[in-house]
């Protein structure tokens, strides 16, 4: 359930796993992985990780990782088809996938931003769909008014922020609040900030999921 905090999915003794699958229904890629007695140190973008053993309950093998989109569909898609790649659900979708997220949580997230419109603009300049600051984006290296790169930087971020907070029982509450607000009004307030406008946001966004769920 996605309320719970993320917990690593047995570990097996060797390097080689590409993805982490994690119980809440997320996996991550990491790109080696060691069991050290009880514990399990992941490296990914070249840093490490240690998490109990307790905590992990399976890695799937490179040989058996699931492939990229584009290189599942060597046919070339008709026009019709083709012209879709930009449309906002398509493309969460997608992206949810390529970053281990349930598609669910990221559109819950993207109707509480902007109802999913690209041409969505907030009073403080956040642009489009996942409704991105333009300084953020920049930190992550996309183009805000491109609906393909604005989703993936959303989605990433969101991503980032779920396994900076994955050992805290109140994980996805302090992601969300920290999409909103920034991880500097989380670590100030120690939890989701007293903003109004956050906590709204938050609860708005777990609201849709859980109904999204059944």
């Amino acid at each position: 359930m996605l309320l719970r905090a993320l917990i690593f999915a047995l570990c097996l003794p060797c390097w080689g796993a590409k993805f982490v699958v994690l119980q809440s229904g997320f996996h991550l890629e990491v790109e080696k992985w060691e069991h050290r007695s009880d514990e399990v140190v992941l490296l990914r973008s070249g840093s490490e990780m240690t998490l109990r053993a307790s905590e992990v309950i399976r890695f799937i093998e490179e040989e058996d990782a699931p492939q990229p989109q584009t290189q599942a569909q060597p046919i070339a898609a008709p026009a019709s088809v083709a012209s879709k790649t930009n449309e906002p659900r398509q493309v969460i979708a997608e992206m949810a996938e390529q970053y281990g997220l349930p598609v669910q949580f990221v559109a819950s997230v993207a109707r509480a931003e902007s109802a999913s419109r690209t041409d969505a603009r907030s009073p403080k300049g956040a642009i489009g769909v996942m409704q991105l600051m333009p300084g953020t984006a920049k930190e992550l290296g996309v183009d805000p008014h491109d609906v393909r790169q604005n989703i993936e930087g959303g989605t990433k971020l969101l991503r980032d922020l779920l396994i900076q907070y994955q050992n805290d029982p109140d994980q996805v509450r302090k992601a969300l609040a920290g999409y909103n607000a920034g991880p500097g009004a989380v670590a100030r307030y120690g939890g989701v900030p007293p903003y109004r406008e956050t906590q709204n946001y938050v609860e708005k966004v777990l609201k849709q999921y859980q109904g999204a769920q059944k």
